[in-house]
């Protein structure tokens, strides 16, 4: 990120535990100054704040309406419950602020279509909260797949375990609902999916799923599982929950081409990665360090630094695509097919049935309230 005359502006609506995060991005990047944080809890925003150094006169709005007036920001960054994320969103486009925005974009496929729409329209850039598009090497892989480096995709499969404890659904009335939230797949697993269907290169054309809940007291899911069906053929499976150890949060990414098999994930904070190639006379290679090169050669160590913030990569981004009027590697679109298609994962738990994807008519998690009462 390159010095600016004039910083691009941020407000923070919504002061909880991912906000430090965001907080702690901005701190490191030159181009930019928090110029407000909006919270209808003072307190929440005050120990926000005082959680990194430098910003304890920042601003403190309770209403984003006024914030967004006043401040007209550059970037707002949308924090809030899922549920909050459309009526915040359109209003801040509206107003013309750009966008980063926390997965998922909305609750709903509609308002979803809605928000990439109104992103076109109005010309605002929307950086989506999908972290893993933002680690080290991930973009790399993902553009020599595209490429044909590896030959075919055949498959690829995702493994979310985030365990979260009643202690973690107990500390906010919105967790774990249908209406602000989502379950294990909507709100823990929502951009891994994001990841696998990017890294495979084509467009979820179906989706079969089931879902359950096995040990945690919420009225979503903690346990998911699907099967998507992309427009090239290739299949991809998914597993999310929550209902195992807190202490032990894993994600795990595996992409097989005809000639590759990529393998990388995140084990209690550590990441991992596997590059294998097969050469035309059946033996393998392992690439990790060719890759590493490559990735220092063009981003330098501030991409390995990502790695330990990956917001610090969202924002680096959305600056860039700002001042040069391109799109952001998790854009409004990515923000939207993540949201239909999990709309789609739902809406085949619920019908007992092979979805067609995009949806042509609308599904809200809202439309799953009772499911697991019936």
């Amino acid at each position: 990120m390159a010095d600016t005359v004039k910083p691009l502006s941020v407000i923070i609506i919504g002061c909880g535990r991912v906000a430090v995060k965001h907080l702690k991005a901005i701190s490191k990047l030159k181009g930019l100054r928090l110029a407000a944080v909006v919270d209808t809890n003072s307190d929440s925003a005050k120990r926000l704040l005082a959680s990194v150094k430098g910003f304890a006169n920042t601003p403190v709005y309770s209403d984003y309406h006024e914030a967004i007036d006043t401040v007209k920001p550059d970037i707002t960054s949308v924090t809030v419950p899922s549920g909050l994320h459309y009526q915040i969103a359109s209003y801040a486009m509206e107003h013309g602020s750009n966008l980063l925005l926390e997965k998922p974009m909305t609750m709903s496929a509609s308002e979803a279509k809605d928000i990439y729409n109104l992103a076109r329209k109005t010309n605002c850039k929307i950086a989506m909260g999908h972290i893993y598009r933002y680690f080290p090497i991930v973009g790399l892989i993902r553009d020599d797949i595209a490429k044909g480096v590896y030959g075919k995709v055949t498959h690829g499969n995702i493994n979310v375990r985030w365990g979260h404890d009643e202690a973690y659904y107990g500390s906010a009335a919105w967790r774990g609902t249908w209406k602000s939230d989502g379950g294990a797949l909507m709100n823990q697993t929502i951009h891994a999916i994001d990841l696998l269907v990017w890294l495979m290169g084509s467009e979820p054309v179906s989706a079969e799923a089931m879902i359950s809940q096995r040990l945690r007291n919420i009225e979503a899911e903690d346990l998911g599982m699907a099967i998507l069906r992309l427009e090239n053929g290739a299949l991809a499976s998914i597993e999310g929950t929550t209902a195992t150890f807190p202490s032990k949060h894993m994600a795990d990414f595996t992409v097989f081409c005809e000639k590759g098999m990529i393998t990388m994930g995140i084990d209690s904070n550590k990441p991992h990665i596997k590059i294998f190639s097969l050469d035309e006379n059946g033996k393998t290679h392992k690439l990790n360090g060719k890759y590493i090169r490559r990735q220092l050669k063009e981003g330098g160590l501030f991409s390995y630094k990502c790695a330990l913030n990956p917001h610090m990569g969202i924002y680096n981004d959305l600056y860039n695509s700002i001042v040069n009027n391109t799109q952001p590697i998790a854009d409004a679109y990515a923000g939207y097919s993540s949201v239909d298609t999990m709309m789609g994962i739902y809406k085949s738990a619920k019908e007992n049935c092979q979805v067609s994807l995009p949806l042509t008519e609308d599904f809200s998690t809202v439309d799953m309230t009772g499911y697991f009462q019936s």
